[in-house]
């Protein structure tokens, strides 16, 4: 008698996550706020003027008029997928950056973070990681177990920032997009819902007011934090 043909595991009772409904979320060191024509877009076309460089990656930008920004801004909105969010510095007390969910799936269980662009005064702060601990934790806490990362396989800041996140490597798909005029090989990163605990311990030992000496600098690395959920390291890095 031969074996039957292997199927996944079961789910049971599996019911699909909400979809982002607009809760603001609070962290202790960023506050996101569903993005907001009239209350954001003159104060985020202002803080991405010191570096052109945060749009290289994005099929969008840069924006060198607050008309040309207020434009993309209301088309960005309009829909219901990507869902974006407007990031508020506690530490500067101004807005520094947006990031959303995108290719929102609930009855599969999946959701992207992408479109993230922060400005230059935000990157590698406490308060960009804050704001990508608040975004995968509302996903896994309302049910989602599956949470993707893509970017283009020659950014290797975004290559670098996923594996600290504690996201996994899943390989490049070739010649996956073209956008402003060139081609772009995608390179995909994702945690699923078991591996969140584990990352949740990690990124909070890492917030924690204790992790920073007088300086502000860290004590621990949140790459070493997170090095041991990782199913697969990036083998570019």
């Amino acid at each position: 008698m031969t074996d039957p043909r292997p199927v996944g595991f079961a789910v049971p009772n599996w019911t699909p996550p909400e979809v982002p409904q607009g809760a603001v979320l609070e962290g202790t060191y960023a506050r996101l706020e569903p993005l907001d024509v009239a209350r954001h877009a003159a104060l985020l076309f202002r803080a991405y003027q010191e570096d052109d460089a945060v749009w290289d990656y994005l099929p969008y930008g840069p924006f060198h008029s607050e008309a040309q920004y207020h434009r993309w801004m209301r088309e960005a909105v309009a829909g219901a997928d990507p869902f974006f969010y407007a990031v508020f510095d506690k530490t500067s007390g101004t807005y520094t950056g947006v990031a959303s969910y995108l290719r929102i799936q609930p009855a599969a269980g999946s959701i992207e973070v992408g479109n993230i662009n922060f400005a230059p005064m935000m990157q590698g702060t406490p308060a960009a990681t804050d704001t990508m601990y608040l975004m995968m934790k509302w996903a896994f806490e309302v049910g989602y177990r599956r949470y993707e990362w893509k970017c283009d396989a020659l950014n290797k800041p975004s290559r670098r920032a996923a594996q600290r996140l504690g996201l996994s490597y899943e390989g490049v798909f070739r010649q996956a997009l073209v956008y402003k005029n060139r081609n772009r090989d995608t390179a995909w990163f994702a945690a699923i819902d078991a591996e969140w605990p584990a990352l949740k311990e990690a990124f909070e030992l890492w917030l924690a007011p204790r992790n920073f000496d007088v300086a502000g600098q860290q004590r621990e690395r949140l790459s070493d934090l997170t090095q041991l959920v990782r199913s697969a390291d990036d083998p570019t890095l």
